[in-house]
This record gives structure tokens, sequence and C-alpha cells, in this order.
């Protein structure tokens, strides 16, 4: 991630380095996306670069990290709405994705949607070094996990990985085609029920408890 020296900038020209990579990193795709470009933009010295980060892939996972930060706060505010029910709040982020994509959102959501769009099919998290952020313990306390047959962590996230991943298949889906947003939310709710239910009869179950 960033360096010290790089926190300990003018807000002005932080800012003004950050917003150059954006712009960047929304209009080429990861793999073409270059320093020298983004330092002429923000007009600093390639030195500089290598002050502030690694590489163009510790820059971009600070990027994406921005990304998490503003989606978990979002998260927990409809969390309270679903009333901490781990499926009922992934059809609430998709309703509120395709609502703030369609109206006037907020730069940083434009900006994350422009990444996902000259980045179409690729793992961002892979591509950018980064291990996934864990942000199900900052969730727990407003999840309501009392319906789930095991209530472990470890179980609690592979059930909340697998949910937020339909989720994430959904959004890009809509990307691609917006005209289809509704198909593809059936399409989510089917999958939500799939982790819900299970796919098997009752009867059909080998160990059922």
């Amino acid at each position: 991630m960033c360096t010290e020296t790089f926190l300990r900038l003018p807000e002005e020209k932080r800012s003004r380095f950050l917003d150059a990579a954006w712009e960047e990193f929304t209009a080429v795709s990861y793999s073409d996306a270059s320093i020298n470009k983004i330092i002429r933009r923000a007009g600093i010295p390639r030195g500089s670069f290598y002050q502030y980060f690694a590489d163009k892939a510790d820059l971009f996972a600070y990027l994406l990290n921005d990304i998490r930060e503003h989606f978990l706060r979002a998260f927990k505010e409809l969390l309270v709405q679903a009333e901490g029910d781990i499926f009922r709040v992934q059809l609430l982020a998709y309703d509120s994705f395709c609502e703030r994509r369609n109206t006037a959102c907020s730069p940083l959501l434009n900006r994350f949607i422009r990444v996902l769009q000259v980045n179409a099919g690729i793992d961002l998290e892979k591509v950018a070094s980064a291990p996934p952020e864990k942000p199900l313990e900052e969730l727990l306390d407003q999840l309501d996990i009392s319906r789930l047959r095991r209530q472990d962590l470890e179980f609690v996230r592979r059930v909340f990985s697998m949910a937020t991943l339909s989720l994430g298949t959904a959004m890009m889906d809509s990307l691609t085609k917006p005209e289809r947003n509704e198909e593809y939310r059936r399409e989510l709710a089917e999958r939500l029920d799939i982790i819900k239910r299970g796919s098997l009869r009752a009867d059909c179950l080998e160990n059922p408890d």
C-alpha cells in the first residue's frame, strides 16, 4: 500500500496524484495502464512515484481499498434495512447498484463501474496482488445468523462469500446488458435461494442435520 511519504503529502498534491491514477485506470485495462501517463498527468517526476508506491499493483490495490471501504459503509446501511438478513441484503445491494448507476451517483461509484467495464472478465483482486478484504468481522454484529444451521465464523464466512459472489455476478451482468436488469435480479434471487435452501430434497441428503 502507500508509504508514509505519500500520506504526508499536502492534500492538493495527493488528490492530484490520485485523480491522475483514477483517470488512467478508468481509461484502459489494468494491463495497459501506464505509470508514465499517471506521473505526467500528476506533474511529478518518476522517482516520486516510487516514494509513494512500490509499483503499479501497489497503487491499484490502494485504489481498490477505497472502493472496498465505500461499499462496506453502504453495505452496513443496507443491512439495517434488511434487518440483518444475509440474503435479503444482497438483493437490496443489487437494487441500489442499478438505481445509482442510472442516476447521478458518487464519483467513486462511477469510477468503480468504469474499472469493471475496462477489466471485464479478470479478477481485480489477483491482478492487484492484494488479498481480498475480510469485512465479515465488521458486519457480524449487524448480521442475523440465528437461522443458519451453524453459527461458527467459518461457516458464516462461506455462506456470506457465496451470497456476495452471486451479487457480484449479477452486477457484472447488469453492467454488460443493463436492459436485462430484472432478469438478472431474478437469477440472483434464485441463486440466493439455492444457497439458502440447498439443491437436494431432504430425503435425498445422506447426512441430514
